[in-house]
């Protein structure tokens, strides 16, 4: 896997949004952020567009991403927020100049449409809070300054009860379930033989998640893992008639016959305390009575 260049003082960082719409108050915070870190920021043409839920028509925001990918003296790219709407641009992007330039394409959620399509070029990327989140918890904010300056981000966490001892080391992959689940069978898929799978969602009915795991069983995602880490499933709704399990005992459920080792709670995804991880990335992960992500 390439890894993109870690950025120094001085270096330029493209915000955009390739989903749902932003108003320039809701990222003021983060540009003033980047700025204390040295950073010059650099707004997409069309950041504060709108078209209905969109931030921008298609051809808007793909155009807006495009000139972050090829323009070489921006060294990283993160979108604004998340919501819906990669997905209908990613088959119109030219990612030539960024495979012969890679730089941080950073994000989560609807981002992981980007993180899947990226991994195929074997270059990796950072998922992690986005400027939309900045205020919410400073320690997301700095592991995302650390990852984008090369510094250490490893992490321990506490092991969650369904979780499954074990030591994995593989590459990192993964990002919103839904997503992961809507790009299935399309070139952004991704090959998940030997990799450590990494998962969450929000606002999901449990239902959903049962089929969204029974899609990737079938579809052999699941079997030849390394591991899994889930993180934040937050918000999960229910029908009337309740489903029976969280959705922690579904995933658990779904790997029962694989003998890999499985954490929960990672502190990743949907929830304020959204730390960076490296996708691509070889990490080893360790689960015992206590987690550790530690990157290679």
């Amino acid at each position: 896997m390439i890894t993109p260049s870690y950025l120094k003082q001085g270096d330029k960082i493209g915000i955009v949004a390739t989903a749902r719409k932003i108003a320039i108050e809701e990222i003021k915070p983060a540009i003033d952020i980047f700025n204390s870190w040295g950073l010059e920021v650099v707004l997409s043409k069309n950041l504060f567009n709108t078209n209905n839920q969109y931030a921008g028509t298609d051809s808007e925001r793909t155009q807006d991403l495009q000139t972050m990918l090829d323009d070489v003296s921006i060294k990283a790219v993160i979108s604004a927020r998340g919501g819906y709407g990669t997905i209908r641009i990613i088959d119109k992007l030219d990612f030539t100049s960024f495979k012969k330039h890679p730089k941080w394409i950073i994000g989560y959620s609807d981002i992981t449409v980007l993180h899947s399509h990226i991994h195929n070029f074997g270059i990796e990327t950072i998922h992690a809070t986005m400027p939309i989140n900045f205020t919410k918890n400073t320690e997301a904010t700095q592991s995302l300054r650390k990852a984008l300056f090369g510094e250490t981000i490893n992490y321990e966490i506490e092991s969650h009860p369904l979780s499954r001892n074990g030591i994995a080391e593989a590459e990192l992959i993964g990002g919103n379930l839904s997503l992961l689940y809507a790009l299935s069978g399309s070139v952004s898929d991704v090959d998940t033989t030997g990799k450590i799978l990494f998962i969450e969602d929000l606002d999901e009915y449990l239902y959903h998640i049962d089929r969204m795991m029974m899609q990737l069983k079938r579809a052999g995602k699941l079997d030849k893992l390394a591991g899994i880490i889930v993180g934040g499933m937050t918000d999960m709704k229910d029908n009337t008639i309740p489903f029976g399990k969280t959705a922690q005992e579904i995933i658990i459920d779904n790997v029962t016959e694989y003998n890999y080792p499985v954490c929960f709670n990672f502190p990743a995804g949907h929830i304020d305390k959204n730390l960076a991880i490296y996708f691509g990335r070889k990490v080893k992960l360790n689960v015992g009575e206590k987690t550790k992500l530690t990157f290679t």
